[in-house]
């Protein structure tokens, strides 16, 4: 962790990181409704309430209803869960913190991903999984690949992003590549440019997961807390085709199917 960052300003940030997040530093990402706050559908499912405060489970099932796709929720503690939002699954992850320096492995192969790969990174995480990857995910970050004759065989990025801390997510390898370090490599890559800029690189984890956490430990990461996680689906009618955004526009929505975290 950062030098300038404590303990109280992780467990500040990153204990509700979604809602952290969509009210800072990725607060143009933000469909609002009261107190509540979800990704736009297309950049990404997550969803929040400050502390997901149960007083406003109304605002939540709104936003829901309102795109026609389900959310994922996901924090440190009990998730009240609002009683219109049917519940597809849930489960329980590790955050893990970056707690010593990462070391750039230099270029070697490694280049910067944009609008022009997203048809490959679309296609890579289809087939690999590493967790909601959407058209518009690019947008919340950089993200980095290696190609093999020309074609996207790995990838990781940043994904939410609060004050002081970046989240490192997408790392993912095509089955044909696994097994030669490319995960590691990219992991490194990526937490090293968050750290450059003086944050703190964090990720997820399925706590099942066992070998990848084991993996993110031997890169420098340690497992800071447990999160919980819920998919929510959304209630069986639409309350509106418009919300507002962060920014104050209304901000059209299309339907899209839910997304699951792996």
């Amino acid at each position: 962790m950062s030098r300038s960052l404590t303990d109280q300003d992780a467990a500040h940030w990153l204990d509700n990181p979604v809602w952290s997040a969509l009210s800072t530093r990725h607060r143009r990402f933000a469909l609002v409704d009261g107190r509540a706050r979800r990704m736009i559908p297309e950049i990404g499912p997550f969803a929040a309430l400050p502390h997901d405060d149960a007083r406003e489970p109304d605002a939540l099932a709104r936003l829901v209803a309102a795109s026609g796709s389900g959310i994922t929720l996901m924090k440190v503690g009990k998730i009240e869960i609002p009683d219109a939002l049917p519940i597809e699954a849930t489960g329980t992850g590790v955050q893990m913190i970056a707690r010593s320096p990462m070391k750039a492995h230099g270029p070697s192969g490694i280049e910067p991903l944009g609008l022009v790969d997203m048809k490959d990174m679309l296609a890579l995480t289809d087939l690999t999984k590493p967790g909601p990857f959407k058209a518009g995910t690019h947008k919340l970050g950089q993200y980095w690949g290696v190609r093999v004759d020309g074609r996207l065989v790995a990838m990781a990025g940043e994904r939410l992003k609060q004050p002081g801390f970046t989240e490192v997510s997408a790392v993912c390898v095509h089955p044909d590549h696994r097994g030669k370090g490319l995960g590691a490599r990219l992991t490194t890559h990526v937490a090293a440019a968050i750290q450059a800029r003086g944050e703190c690189a964090y990720l997820h984890a399925v706590a099942e997961n066992v070998g990848a956490i084991r993996l993110y430990e031997k890169l420098g990461f340690r497992v800071r807390c447990e999160v919980q996680l819920a998919w929510l689906l959304p209630p069986s009618g639409r309350v509106g085709s418009w919300i507002e955004t962060a920014s104050g526009a209304p901000q059209p929505l299309s339907a899209s199917t839910p997304s699951a975290l792996a």
